[in-house]
């Protein structure tokens, strides 16, 4: 896997591009850490702006086959169908051995190559239904960092890019190397859990829908032991008719929904009080602390204390509200 080639286009994330470059172009043997790197190119339609930066490709779309790994960093505007030339190499470069990954919303490049048919991929969270609605043969799982289908890869947004980016060169060269490069570019070599941690699951923008006043009237009562019939009481219909409005209104059944807000409510509190796990349990309606670290984990994929850890701040103003800060415990 020596030659990787970024398939580049106008409207490129720069983020992504630039992390991708950073990766797989630095020049690791004159630092000691191997004996041989990866041959780095720029593939693309002439000069190409990504951001407020325009890129001077190595060579056109068309050397992109030649390629052992092809990089697809994610573009900005995803409600425009990725341009065909792209698509078209991109695919070319698969069906001649290439290993192909996207960078976030790159994965809309692969579905469109018709490469994520019947395969499991990701996105960034933000755009995930819509990947999953425009290709609806694409298992399109919103919850994780990466995917690795083999000669296919997917990364979620953003920061994720550098965790397949690595995940590379763990594949190609061990995880001593790819320790060794993380320890270079100051990131952590692997991160726990997924992109569940990083969404946000806000309640539906009030509307003319049926549901309108019941999602006020649940999120004041979150710490209540709430039910299907509860719900369905208090928005004057049947439990069947309240789990089609939902799914409507929603995507999801009533119960999950309800679930989702408890999360949401106990990643609030994780990252603003200093209340313990017990106690948090009890405001979201979980009942007990172990009732709370299953679901959490199961849903944000790290439990609550590492959450805690790593989304509060460090720091907070003294009593008086001025003065220097003092530690916050991480509880």
């Amino acid at each position: 896997m020596d030659t990787v080639a970024l398939a580049v286009t106008d409207g490129m994330l720069h983020f992504e591009l630039s992390l991708a470059y950073e990766v797989f172009g630095a020049d690791l043997t004159a630092a000691g850490i191997v004996d041989h790197w990866y041959r780095l190119v720029v593939c693309g339609p002439g000069q190409v702006r990504a951001g407020r930066f325009r890129v001077e490709p190595d060579h056109g779309l068309d050397h992109l086959p030649r390629a052992d790994t092809v990089i697809v960093p994610g573009w900005v505007d995803v409600d425009v169908a990725p341009p065909a030339d792209l698509v078209d190499a991109v695919r070319a470069a698969h069906d001649a051995g290439a290993r192909v990954a996207s960078l976030c919303t790159g994965a809309f490049v692969l579905a469109a190559a018709g490469l994520l048919d019947g395969k499991r991929a990701t996105t960034h969270w933000a755009h995930a239904r819509d990947l999953a609605t425009r290709y609806p043969r694409v298992q399109v799982d919103p919850d994780v960092l990466y995917v690795d289908n083999g000669r296919v890869l997917t990364s979620a947004g953003k920061a994720a890019a550098m965790d397949l980016c690595l995940h590379l060169v763990r594949l190609d060269h061990g995880s001593s190397v790819a320790n060794a490069v993380a320890r270079r570019l100051v990131v952590p070599p692997h991160r726990d859990g997924g992109q569940a941690q990083f969404v946000t699951t806000p309640v539906p923008a009030p509307d003319h829908h049926p549901l309108a006043d019941l999602f006020p009237w649940v999120m004041q009562r979150l710490d209540h032991p709430l039910t299907v019939e509860d719900l369905a009481r208090q928005a004057r219909m049947s439990s069947r008719n309240l789990g089609r409005h939902f799914r409507s209104v929603t995507g999801t059944t009533p119960l999950q929904w309800l679930l989702t807000q408890r999360i949401r409510h106990a990643q609030e509190l994780l990252e603003t009080s200093d209340d313990s796990i017990d106690t948090i349990a009890a405001a979201t309606g979980m009942g007990t602390a172990t009732t709370l670290r299953r679901h959490f984990n199961r849903t944000v994929g790290v439990p609550p204390d590492t959450y805690r850890r790593t989304f509060r701040s460090r720091t907070r103003p003294g009593p008086d509200g001025s003065g220097p800060p003092h530690p916050r415990p991480a509880g």
